[in-house]
This record gives C-alpha cells, sequence and structure tokens, in this order.
C-alpha cells in the first residue's frame, strides 16, 4: 500500500484530469463568502472531516443491518440518509481539494473516485430497495461499502500523511521552550508593517500598532506560506495579513481566521513590553 500511494503521489500524468478539474471548482465556488463557508472558516474547523460523519455513519450501519434479519425498512432508511448526506460532504471536499498542492491533489482525485463510485453503488442500491429487490440493494450496498473504506483509507493519507487540511503551524509551538524570549527592541519595530523574528529557531511575525503589539507564528496554518511576504489589509476596520501563497487571511490581534483556505486560526503568542524591549511566551 505505501507503494502504491506513493506512486499516486508521484502519478504527474493525473494533473491532466485533475487541473481542469480544479479551475472548474474555482470558477463554479466564485464567490468567497461561499468559498470560506465550505472551508469550514465560520465553524473554526474544516467542514468536510464534520460531514462525512453522515454517510460513513450510515453506511456502516446499514453493513450492519443487512447481516440481521427483519431490518430491511431500517437499511432502506439508513442508505438513503447515507445517500443524502453524501452531496455536502462531496462539495465541501471538491472545495478543499481544489487548493492543495499538486501531490495531494493527485491522492484526494483518487480518493474522490472512489467515493463517488460508492455513492453511485448506494444510490443504486437505495432505488432497489425501494422496489423491493433488496438482495441487489445488498449486494450493491457492500460493494460500495469497500469502495467507500477505501476512499477513507486514502482520506487518512491525506490527512495523517500529506497534511491535508490540518493546521501545519502548530507544530511549531512544540520547538518554543518556555518562559519569556526576547524579540525586538519596540524602537525598532516600525509601525504598520510585517516584521519577521526568530523565536529559539522558529520563525513569528511581529507586528506593532501603536502600543499594541502582535506576535504570531510566521508559517500560514493551511500549507505553511510565510505570511511575513504577505500583504496587510483591513476588513471592516480590523488589521490582516494575507498569505501570499493562497490568500488565507488572519486578524492580526488575535489570529482570527477571516478568509480561506485555511478555516483554522494561526496562533498568537502572548506577548509583553519590558524596557523598551518586546518579549513573547508561548500562549
Amino acid at each position: 500500500m505505501r507503494e502504491l500511494l506513493t506512486r499516486i503521489e508521484r502519478a504527474s500524468r493525473l494533473d491532466r484530469l485533475a487541473d481542469p478539474i480544479q479551475q472548474r471548482v474555482l470558477s463554479i465556488l466564485q464567490p468567497r463568502r461561499l468559498r470560506d463557508a465550505l472551508h469550514g472558516v465560520w465553524l473554526g474547523h474544516p467542514l468536510h472531516p464534520a460531514l462525512v460523519q453522515v454517510p460513513i455513519g450510515a453506511w456502516t450501519s446499514v453493513a450492519v443491518l443487512d447481516l440481521l434479519r427483519g431490518q430491511r425498512r431500517a437499511a432502506t432508511i439508513l442508505t438513503g440518509v447515507g445517500v443524502g448526506g453524501a452531496l455536502p460532504a462531496v462539495v465541501t471536499g471538491l472545495n478543499d481539494w481544489a487548493s492543495l498542492s499538486p501531490e495531494q491533489r493527485r491522492v484526494g482525485l483518487v480518493h474522490a473516485v472512489a467515493n463517488q463510485i460508492a455513492l453511485v453503488l448506494y444510490a443504486g442500491s437505495f432505488a432497489a430497495r425501494l422496489t423491493g429487490r433488496h438482495n441487489v440493494g445488498r449486494a450493491l450496498a457492500y460493494l460500495g461499502f469497500a469502495s467507500a473504506s477505501g476512499g477513507a483509507y486514502l482520506g487518512g493519507h491525506l490527512a495523517y500523511k500529506q497534511a491535508a487540511g490540518v493546521n501545519q503551524a502548530v507544530p511549531q509551538l512544540h520547538l518554543i521552550s518556555d518562559g519569556w524570549h526576547p524579540v525586538a527592541d519596540l524602537s525598532s519595530l516600525p509601525e504598520d508593517q510585517l516584521v519577521s523574528r526568530l523565536i529559539d529557531d522558529v520563525r513569528v511575525l511581529v507586528y506593532r500598532d501603536g502600543d499594541d503589539i502582535t506576535v504570531m507564528l510566521e508559517h500560514c496554518p493551511h500549507q505553511n506560506g510565510p505570511l511575513s511576504e504577505g500583504s496587510l489589509t483591513r476588513i471592516e476596520g480590523r488589521a490582516c495579513v494575507v498569505c501570499p501563497w493562497h490568500g488565507s487571511t488572519f486578524e492580526l490581534a488575535n489570529g482570527e481566521a477571516v478568509h480561506g483556505p485555511a478555516a483554522t486560526d494561526q496562533q498568537v503568542l502572548r506577548s509583553r513590553v519590558v524596557d523598551g524591549r518586546v518579549e513573547a511566551q508561548l500562549p
């Protein structure tokens, strides 16, 4: 399996299919508020992993019910619930997939194909059950369950091996030792500019707005983009930094994610000024 997954990651030929699909998804889901909502910015957590629990839970239950007598009606209902619940999971998944790196998109494409096959099989199973062909419905459901399980395995590889959708900046916190660390002299910090500094070899972003100082991790939680090379903007009067790679936007005062594709907030360190020197420590 490791060798197969590595081959999928390196299969650049998949880009011929993935790239046009990516552009199509971005053109359809063009309104930024829509993309942010589908990413889960409002939730503070990626929305797709939460939504997939509905079809996965329903279809797993169907697999058990189909082994028992007298559960045809319950199995039929849950099959339909899974099919209906899969639709929003597909949309949010495509939205997240369109913002991934090429290697991640290749695995994500195969993940999506496996899940689409499962969806078609379960839709057929639901139709068969409604017309009384329960044996056909059971057979299609178990084939769908096998395909969905393969898709889930690939989804796990995306999240845990390729770090798709996870906050990639947070591990930097574990490299910062306890206690207060000197960051910069207050007098050397320019107003309303993004400045990069080091704490225990961890790059942090420093921003000064009058007497208010923000010290946050510099690497974007989405794909580790360098926030210090990003741009400043104001949204509803709030100073924000825009990642130069994919446009994730964070409020500088508290690290709150304002725009995706990052769905989680950026980590802000505690800061203070002592004798004209800015210091920071772990939150």
